[in-house]
């Protein structure tokens, strides 16, 4: 398939961008159940530092969920560090960053990320990204996690450093939500679904026609749900609070909204 040999957890979730909250009770403890798997398999000690990356664009609403999501996420190590006597002495080290993107920061995000973990030591990196969809159906509705880490940007076509262990040191354990999909997936999944006297054209014909018709705009078009900021609302709290459940399961999710 492509992809480095690990553990890929994918959980539909045709409601996840609406606002249900007794179905969304359900899946955030799913999504809590599902990283608290992760760690465990990664061997993530009871006392480990945790850091959090949201990837992303914070100024480009489908790319946003990373810091989205950090912003609700509790962070405790200054707690640890300046407070300890305010917290219980259980209470995970958990710290989060949101390095943005190169055309904001004129940054590599590998570059700040790795020098945070110098810096932190953190025993397994979270990181949340924004991903393109292979399948219309996806965007939206699934959330898909693996602990074998992630490539920022190479949903749209940029393949530069990825975040794994091999390149930070710690494992690291990624969270992605489908918000975009190429023009050339729903190209190739229109004509899949159309009459067609004939055998249809193969996938690579679809895409270079597609990208011959795009020429002006680069060759590539990007489409989002017009109903993306809700998205991003829903889905941002849903991971933010799965997280925090995961990370602090002797914390009641009162304790968490008080502390956060």
């Amino acid at each position: 398939m492509g992809r480095p040999q690990g553990v890929y957890i994918t959980i539909e979730a045709p409601h996840l961008s609406r606002p249900l909250p007794e179905k969304h009770d359900s899946l955030i403890e799913l999504l809590a159940a599902k990283i608290r798997l992760l760690c465990q398999r990664l061997g993530l000690l009871p006392q480990a530092d945790v850091l959090i990356v949201g990837l992303g664009n914070w100024q480009a609403t489908p790319d946003s969920l990373g810091p989205r999501v950090v912003e609700q996420c509790l962070v405790t190590r200054q707690l640890h560090r300046y407070a300890p006597q305010a917290i219980p002495p259980s209470l995970r080290s958990v710290s989060a960053v949101a390095p943005g993107v190169l055309g904001l920061t004129g940054i590599e995000t590998l570059e700040i990320v790795k020098g945070v973990v110098e810096h932190v030591h953190p025993g397994l990196v979270i990181a949340v990204d924004a991903l393109a969809a292979q399948e219309v159906k996806r965007l939206g509705t699934t959330i898909q996690l693996t602990d074998t880490g992630l490539n920022p940007g190479s949903g749209i076509g940029q393949t530069r450093g990825g975040l794994n262990q091999y390149t930070l040191g710690p494992p690291v354990l990624a969270i992605g939500v489908p918000t975009v999909v190429q023009a050339p997936v729903l190209a190739y999944e229109l004509f899949a679904r159309l009459p067609w006297p004939g055998p249809k054209p193969p996938q690579e014909a679809l895409t270079e026609t597609v990208q011959t018709l795009l020429a002006p705009f680069g060759g590539e078009l990007t489409v989002t749900p017009k109903e993306i900021d809700a998205l991003i609302d829903h889905v941002s709290a849903t991971v933010a609070t799965g997280l925090n459940r995961a990370l602090y399961p002797e914390l009641t999710p009162e304790e968490i909204a008080y502390l956060s």
